[in-house]
This record gives C-alpha cells, sequence and structure tokens, in this order.
C-alpha cells in the first residue's frame, strides 16, 4: 500500500478509497496533493485487487480547490528572463496539472466520487473526472475561477459540457455562483442525493460493492467504451467496440457468468 502526504488510501473488498487528507485547511490542493492524485489512481489502475473506487474527503469539505499558496508561488516555478520561456513553462505546468486529474479517466477501474460539503474550483474540475458523483444534502459546488480573474484551466469547461446542458455550464462559469446538491441533481451533474454524510458514504459503498462483483475486465471495457464514445463519433464508437470485443468474448469471466446464472449461484471472478 503506498503512503502519501496528503490523501489517506486504503483497499477493502476490491474498494480502493482515496480520501482528500488536509482537513484543517478544507483539503485545499497543494501542488503535493495534486501529484499524489495521480501517483494514487495509477496504484488502482495497477493494482489488481482494486476493482473499483471511491473518492471522498476528509474534516467539513470535500475540497476548497487549488491552494491559493500554491497560486502564490507559481511566479517561481516559472520564473525567466525571456517572455516566451516563461510562458512554455507555464503552458507545461498547466497541462501537468491537467494530466493528474485525467489519472482518474485513465484508470480501468470506474471511480466514485462522494462529495459533501464545498467542491470549489478545482474540486469541480476533479469531480468532473469521475465516472460517477453523489452527493450529501450538505454538498456545495462553484467554477470559482471567475471570481478569482482567471479562466478555469484544468478540465471543468471541457468536461462539464459533456454532462449537463451548455446553457447551465455558461451560466455556472460566467457568474461563479454557487449551486448546491439538489439543483445539481436536477442538471445531472450527481447521480444521486443523500440526506447526510453516512448515508452518502454508506449509499456509495453499496454501489462499489455491486459494481466490484461484475466481472473485472467487462467493467473495464465498459468504462473504455463510454469514454470513447464521448470524444468519438458513432461509428468510430461501434468500431472500436468490435474490435475489442472480438478479443475480450473470449475471456473466463463470459463463461462463468453464463455458468453461474445458469446454476443460480453468484459469480466468481479474477481480479
Amino acid at each position: 500500500m503506498p503512503t502519501f502526504e496528503t490523501l489517506s488510501v486504503t483497499l477493502d473488498n476490491h474498494i480502493a478509497t482515496v480520501r482528500l487528507n488536509r482537513p484543517h485547511k478544507a483539503n485545499a490542493m497543494t501542488a503535493t496533493m495534486w501529484q499524489e492524485i495521480r501517483r494514487a489512481f495509477e496504484w488502482v489502475d495497477g493494482t489488481p485487487e482494486a476493482r473499483v473506487a471511491v473518492l471522498q474527503g476528509e474534516g467539513n469539505h470535500f475540497t476548497a480547490g487549488i491552494d491559493l499558496q500554491m497560486m502564490m508561488s507559481l511566479e517561481q516555478h516559472i520564473a525567466d528572463d525571456c517572455e516566451g520561456r516563461r510562458s512554455e513553462k507555464l503552458r507545461r505546468l498547466i497541462l501537468d496539472l491537467q494530466d493528474t486529474l485525467t489519472s482518474l479517466e485513465r484508470c480501468r477501474k470506474p471511480v466514485l466520487a462522494a462529495i459533501h460539503g464545498g467542491c470549489i474550483g478545482g474540486g469541480v474540475d476533479l469531480v468532473c473526472c469521475a465516472d460517477l458523483r453523489y452527493a450529501s444534502s450538505d454538498a456545495g459546488f462553484a467554477i470559482k475561477e471567475i471570481d478569482i480573474g482567471m479562466v478555469a484551466d484544468v478540465g471543468t469547461l471541457q468536461r462539464l459540457p459533456k454532462l449537463i446542458a451548455a446553457g447551465a455550464v455558461r451560466e455556472l462559469a460566467y457568474t461563479g455562483r454557487q449551486f448546491g446538491a439538489a439543483e445539481a441533481q436536477a442538471l445531472g451533474f450527481v447521480n444521486r442525493v443523500f440526506d447526510s454524510r453516512e448515508e452518502l458514504y454508506t449509499g456509495v459503498q453499496d454501489i462499489a460493492t455491486a459494481i466490484a462483483a461484475k466481472s473485472p475486465l467487462a467493467i473495464r471495457g465498459t468504462k473504455e467504451m463510454l469514454t470513447y464514445a464521448r470524444d468519438h463519433s458513432v461509428a468510430d464508437g461501434l468500431n472500436h467496440i468490435a474490435t475489442w470485443n472480438a478479443a475480450m468474448l473470449q475471456s473466463q469471466d463470459l463463461a462463468e457468468a453464463m455458468t453461474s446464472n445458469m446454476a443460480k449461484r453468484l459469480p466468481g471472478f479474477k481480479d
């Protein structure tokens, strides 16, 4: 099990739980946390026993977004007497931050975000990368970048329009206003709202358990196909799944699923 400075990671019954763990700072995302998020989901991806991941936050909030101290220290990381080289360094830094969050999409296992309290700025970028989002009734979201005079640049403006209506995205991005769990559900941003944080965690664990009981190979392929279809035409998606299943339908999982169904018993799949 890897160790982290800003996260805690556990694995139990095939469910990996990744917790943002700076509760005294509302889980504000430091430079270390950004990098550790990628490390954590690379570990989930590469660990056969982990079949599904749950992302949540310790303390009173999911995350307050990017740590302001990190924002203020950017200048020293891109310092150069050549304006072009400064811009190139900043571009590479932004691309790397984007990649840390994209690690949730690259992870072959489904990622379920369980959100409570505030989920602000970079937190919205983060949960947009999850496969499924669930919230407690006290959750609140905001695309806050507009209020510090910048354009959100690590994924919200690219992913959120694939999740909710374009007009809603523009309103939230232009105003930076907070929207609560009920509105997030009405928009289709979160799958379900739970009355309390405890019920949220119990409910998400139940969903994760149901996913973990399925064929890991079929779940992996389903995530691959859904993400591919989001970014490609229907024709491209159909061609991709035909090629995929030409190989993957020969798996032991298919035979186990069919025989267990006929025998009226629970299937048992290899990791």
